[in-house]
């Protein structure tokens, strides 16, 4: 059994090296550096100090997975064959250093004995320049993999591995995207080494222009100061949504209940679908925000009631997704749209324990009557009950208006249960043709709505124009207006 000692050579000033590295340095055994580009091998140079580095493996391997795990593997394998290796690495071993935490992992399955001697980290001295306490918030993030790990603006950040200006271009695209062009950062060069530490703030857009980054190069983001930035996340939402309900809060809010603001929740989606259906990206923006007030608002009275709260919701939904993409994060092959959408109902039927068909006709929530039968419709032809070609949808569109017209003569206003049926059936027809023809129903209505209000408004223009109010037109008057106007 091998044994490696994994030594922290700190961030780069001499000074700063532990008696414990310098212990290693000179007990003996082989000297292992992960790179040669660190400053403290200038002292290792100076007092004869032999070692060998990984520098090689960057320029054969195609990306760092390869490099490190080349690194971990060698190592192992010159521990076995010397018994102990010294592995020295910049900073503090447990501070961005990738091949660490794989080595780390190893020792959980395989039979080595790892031994960590701590150095100072970049860090430090980064805090210390900025002048940053770490207990008010920070947030450390791998520059590498900046969008799976995501800056938080309620704290400060500090971002490694800005080692090249490609890097710096992706971290400021990331970051004006959340900040904005103008938000002012840190660039933080060689901290904690003497007469080569620099620290100067630019703007984010700035950041891959600046000359000086190197592979010494880490970014510090100020927490947002909310009086003078107008930058807000979900956990904002959160807080003020719990100020409104509190004590010192607002009457109006502190009164709502889940019936009280049920309709809300109905009236955002419907403003949401509305922009939408216009193009009006500024209208989206602001509706999915009223949208996401719902979901919040409806999360903090469910949690002052002890029933659950926005992280048991976003869990859930999170759990569902995963679970009903197994394509995707199981490796399961797909190969159509279709076959997607038909494995996501057969596991949601799976998951609400739906036994048969007709539950899961059921089972479709009480939607706009359109949209519900939209979805009745698709359930019954999923297991094979519809028509062959959109041919029959129609003659069944046919079969009952001719119904609604009988039942119209027939009762001549009296037994209008019979015609509310009838006209319940015909519109029933014609969702059945919208599917075939992939139309939504619900949008093709609130299309002819609009198209319609568009209209009479034209036709209400041109009245004005004639002198005329629209109550003392006659209906041929008015139907000569709409037939000018349907064509404009």
């Amino acid at each position: 059994m091998g044994k490696i000692y994994v030594v922290g050579l700190g961030p780069g000033n001499v000074n700063c090296l532990t008696l414990g590295a310098l212990d290693r340095l000179n007990s003996g055994y082989i000297n292992i550096l992960r790179t040669e580009n660190h400053p403290t091998i200038s002292y290792l140079k100076e007092n004869n100090i032999p070692y060998e580095s990984y520098d090689y493996v960057y320029e054969e391997k195609e990306n760092f997975k390869e490099v490190y795990n080349y690194i971990v593997e060698d190592l192992i394998r010159k521990s076995e064959e010397y018994g102990v290796v010294n592995y020295f690495v910049p900073g503090n071993p447990l501070v961005a250093e990738k091949t660490v935490e794989i080595l780390l992992d190893y020792k959980k399955e395989k039979d080595i004995e790892i031994d960590l001697i701590s150095g100072m980290s970049f860090i430090d001295p980064i805090l210390v320049a900025v002048g940053h306490d770490p207990v008010k918030g920070l947030k450390i993030i791998d520059g590498l993999n900046i969008t799976g790990q995501k800056v938080d603006i309620n704290t400060a950040n500090i971002i490694t591995q800005v080692y090249n200006k490609r890097v710096a271009s992706s971290v400021k695209l990331y970051l004006s995207e959340i900040y904005g062009d103008e938000y002012e950062i840190y660039i933080v060069n060689s901290v904690g080494i003497e007469k080569e530490e620099e620290i100067f703030k630019i703007p984010i857009y700035e950041l891959d222009r600046c000359d000086t980054i190197n592979h010494l190069t880490s970014i510090y983001i100020p927490k947002v100061d909310k009086i003078n930035t107008k930058i807000y996340d979900m956990n904002d939402l959160l807080d003020i949504i719990k100020i409104l309900r509190g004590k010192e809060g607002c009457p109006w809010d502190r009164e709502q209940t889940y019936l009280s603001i049920r309709e809300s929740v109905i009236e955002e989606a419907y403003e949401v679908v509305e922009a939408i259906d216009e193009d009006d990206m500024d209208s989206l923006e602001e509706e999915l925000g009223d949208l996401l007030l719902q979901v919040a608002f409806y999360s903090e009275m469910a949690n002052e009631d002890g029933y659950f709260n926005i992280f048991d919701v976003t869990t859930g939904i999170c759990n569902k997704l995963i679970f009903r993409h197994p394509h995707v994060f199981k490796q399961k092959k797909v190969e159509k749209c279709d076959e997607v959408v038909y494995n996501w109902n057969e596991m949601k039927f799976k998951n609400r324990n739906i036994e048969n068909y007709t539950g899961r006709l059921r089972s479709v929530p009480k939607l706009p009557s359109l949209m519900r039968s939209y979805k009745v419709q698709k359930r019954a032809a999923d297991v094979g009950f519809d028509w062959d070609n959109i041919y029959g949808a129609i003659d069944k569109v046919k079969e009952e208006y001719l119904e609604v017209i009988e039942e119209v003569d027939l009762c001549k206003g009296g037994d209008i249960e019979r015609v509310e049926e009838e006209l319940g059936d015909l519109l029933f027809a014609v969702v059945n043709v919208c599917r075939f023809s992939n139309v939504n129903p619900e949008v093709a209505l609130n299309k002819a709505i609009n198209k319609f209000i568009k209209r009479f408004e034209l036709m209400e223009i041109k009245s004005n124009e004639l002198g005329k109010d629209f109550r003392e037109m006659t209906l041929e008057q008015m139907d000569i207006l709409w037939n000018e106007v349907k064509n404009t």
